[in-house]
Parts: structure tokens; C-alpha cells; sequence
């Protein structure tokens, strides 16, 4: 059985990582996915990862760094993108994960007009994304947990933008039948959330964000971690429930 690569393009800061793990544990996690069935990749500390062949499926993690610094490890990502589109690899991207997968597929990643997005924010789908089938059955408005300064501006030509919100209009893309990205985070839960607003509190403040107000409204996200458990069901990649004699 191959393995699903999580292909870490960055790591939440230490302090909450101490406590819920990086970021393939927060999605293992929510997934529901085998942690012994897990390839983990640190592609930002140089690591590559094997052809897109050697995988059942990919999930490519958010990060501090940005699309537009240009790095050579990103940039070497987004060819292994490519590639992996290439050969209709299932790939679920998010945050960095997201713009880097628009990004290698020819979209353009730039600011948020306003500012950071961070918190529990209300997200849309559009019509297309209500009649995908990965979004079947979901509610039109959902809440998900944000933390970006950067979005895709400008999505490829051949991307489908699924859900959307007041801050940004691509939310969620789809490239074809087996690669779909999200701009927030369906790994966090409540408390990871909360975790990253204490860390950050000097530094939000600082921006002229309302801290308090924010970790306040931190809420469940239950929609946001269907949607990623339902993709990596859709590919066959979670375990099999256990059967009762």
C-alpha cells in the first residue's frame, strides 16, 4: 500500500507545536489518517520527495514563509506539482499549500488587500462549489480557522474557485478531478487555534487587530474538517472501519 506524502512547507511555532504536534500531526488527526501510513517530507529544510508514482496521495501543509519569497525549495515544490498533476495524483493543498499549488499551475499569489485574515471567519461556496462532489450535501456557509496575509490573487486558467468569503474571493479551487486547495486551516481545532493568538498576541496587536475580540470568537469548524476527512476518503487513503463480530 503506498503511503501519503505530507509535504511540510513550513511548521506552526514552537511553543504550539510543543503541545498539538507539526502540522502532519494536526492533520493526521482530523483526517483520520494512520500515522504509520504517513510520509513525511520537510521540503522547507531541503527534503525531497519521491516521484508522484511513489504515493496513494498528497497533502502539501501551510507555512510562515511566502509563495513570493521565491525560495529554492518552494520553487522546486511547484515542479514537483506540476508533475504530480501530471500524473492525476490526488493532492489536497492548504494555505501555502494552496497559493503553491495555484501558483505552479500559473496563478498569480500576492497580499490581502486589508490586512492578515486570522481566526474563526465565515466561508461561502459558490455555485459551482455546491454542485462539486467533494462539497455534496455540505452547508453554503461554514466557519473555518484563518491565519494568512498572503491569497491567490489570480487563480489558474483552468481552476474552478469553489467557496469564497468577504476577505477572499478564492477560498478553495479546484484543478481537476483529483487536486482541490483551501486558503484556511481544517487541521486546527479549537485549542491550536486559541494557541496561535497566545504566541502572537504582541504581534497581532501590533497590526491594530483586535486580540481579544478574535480569541474570543474562536469557535468548532466541523464543516471545514469534513471537507478534508471526505477528500482523503474520496481517494481511498483512511483506514477501514473496524468491523464488530
Amino acid at each position: 500500500m503506498r503511503p501519503i506524502l505530507i509535504l511540510q512547507t513550513g511548521g506552526p511555532p514552537q511553543a504550539v507545536g510543543a503541545v498539538y504536534g507539526g502540522f502532519d500531526r494536526m492533520v493526521g488527526r482530523v483526517a483520520n489518517l494512520s500515522p504509520a501510513r504517513l510520509a513525511r517530507v520537510a521540503a522547507y529544510k531541503g527534503e525531497l520527495p519521491e516521484s508522484p508514482s511513489a504515493y496513494a496521495a498528497a497533502l502539501i501543509t501551510g507555512s510562515r514563509a511566502n509563495v513570493t519569497d521565491h525560495a529554492p525549495w518552494s520553487e522546486a515544490c511547484a515542479g514537483w506539482v506540476r508533475s504530480a498533476m501530471d500524473q492525476e495524483l490526488p493532492i489536497f493543498g492548504i494555505c501555502y499549500g494552496h497559493q503553491l499549488m495555484s501558483y505552479a499551475l500559473g496563478g498569480r499569489i500576492d497580499y490581502l488587500d486589508d490586512g492578515r485574515e486570522i481566526g474563526t471567519q465565515q466561508v461561502e461556496l459558490t455555485e459551482t462549489g455546491r454542485r462539486d462532489p467533494l462539497l455534496g450535501g455540505m452547508p453554503p456557509l461554514f466557519a473555518a480557522q484563518f491565519i494568512h496575509e498572503q491569497t491567490v490573487a489570480e487563480p489558474p486558467a483552468q481552476a474552478s474557485v469553489l467557496a469564497r468569503n468577504g476577505r477572499d474571493r478564492h477560498q478553495m479551487l479546484r484543478y481537476g478531478q483529483n487536486a482541490v486547495s483551501v486558503q484556511f486551516h481544517p487541521e486546527f481545532t479549537v485549542p491550536v487555534m486559541r494557541a496561535y493568538f497566545d504566541v502572537m498576541q504582541a504581534g497581532l496587536a501590533g497590526e491594530g487587530l483586535d486580540v481579544c475580540k478574535l480569541r474570543a470568537g474562536v469557535a468548532e469548524t466541523p464543516v471545514s474538517h469534513a471537507i478534508m476527512r471526505r477528500f482523503f476518503e474520496g481517494c481511498g487513503a483512511q483506514p477501514e472501519p473496524r468491523r464488530t463480530a
